[in-house]
């Protein structure tokens, strides 16, 4: 049983059992994944379907049984309202990116987070129909994976850091459904050299594995759809700013846990 995340191999453990609890969740997802599949609007009008809720089931057990302890704070089973959480607690989103997944994209994911003082320290991004595992712990990780199957150990996968940024300019990636008038332009503003979309928390991943240098946006998002990334991107040596200049802080029950737009860097924030 894991106690605490304050060391690396607790960290880089944890990480692990996070990407268990998302292979599982992810054969659940594509059992359910079908043209067929239909989808009710939520209160907020986002979407949510059968498979956000059969998912969210799989990782709220494992988790409960993990860290009995620790409260979780998923998405489907979020209810306006909801009081502070403690210093310690789980973010999950079962599935990032419905609407990617209502068009047949495969370009959604598992995310799974802890957050520590505000701070997600260990975190998982999966992304079941590409076969794609990411993890965030001491340090970051990337290996083929498909639904279902166990994780191996992390002395066997890809390690990930971000690039030095380019000499020529940045490569900027961005939301391929969601791109809002203000984060285009800061693109616009800075030296971006190339744009590549993407959808869901894949943009942190792109980043983390040197594919890209940053992910503008400044609409507005919920905090189980940026956590998960952010532990993946500063475990390869990014960061997450909030509009502040600050990192990007988690368990704002004030503002209903949402996020007030953020940019993605591979390194440093530039000018």
């Amino acid at each position: 049983m894991i106690h605490s995340a304050t060391n690396a191999q607790a960290r880089n453990d944890l990480a692990w059992r996070f990407g268990a609890m998302a292979s599982e969740a992810g054969r659940v997802i594509m059992s359910i994944y079908s043209p067929a599949l239909r989808a009710v609007a939520k209160a907020d009008g986002s979407p949510v379907t059968e498979a956000d809720t059969a998912a969210e089931r799989v990782i709220r057990s494992g988790l409960s049984a993990l860290l009995p302890d620790v409260p979780i704070l998923a998405e489907e089973s979020f209810a306006a309202g909801t009081g502070p959480m403690p210093d310690r607690f789980f973010l999950v989103d079962p599935l990032d990116g419905t609407r990617e997944f209502l068009t047949g994209s495969d370009e959604f994911t598992v995310n799974i987070a802890l957050i520590e003082g505000g701070e997600p320290t260990v975190g998982c991004v999966y992304a079941p129909a590409l076969d794609c595992l990411y993890l965030g712990g001491e340090g970051a990780f990337r290996v083929e994976l498909r639904p279902g199957e166990a994780v191996p150990a992390l002395d066997s996968m890809d390690v990930l850091r971000t690039r030095p940024y380019p000499a020529q300019g940045l490569c900027a990636v961005a939301s391929r459904s969601h791109l809002d008038d203000e984060s285009e332009a800061l693109l616009q503003r800075l030296q971006i050299a190339a744009r590549k979309p993407a959808g869901s928390s894949l943009k942190f991943c792109m980043i983390a594995q040197g594919d890209s240098d940053i992910y503008p946006r400044l609409a507005p998002t919920m905090e189980w759809d940026t956590a998960a990334g952010q532990a993946v991107l500063t475990s390869a040596g990014g960061c997450v700013i909030g509009r502040d200049g600050s990192p990007l802080r988690y368990g704002k029950a004030e503002t209903g846990f949402r996020n007030d737009g953020f940019v993605a860097w591979g390194r440093a924030p530039l000018p």
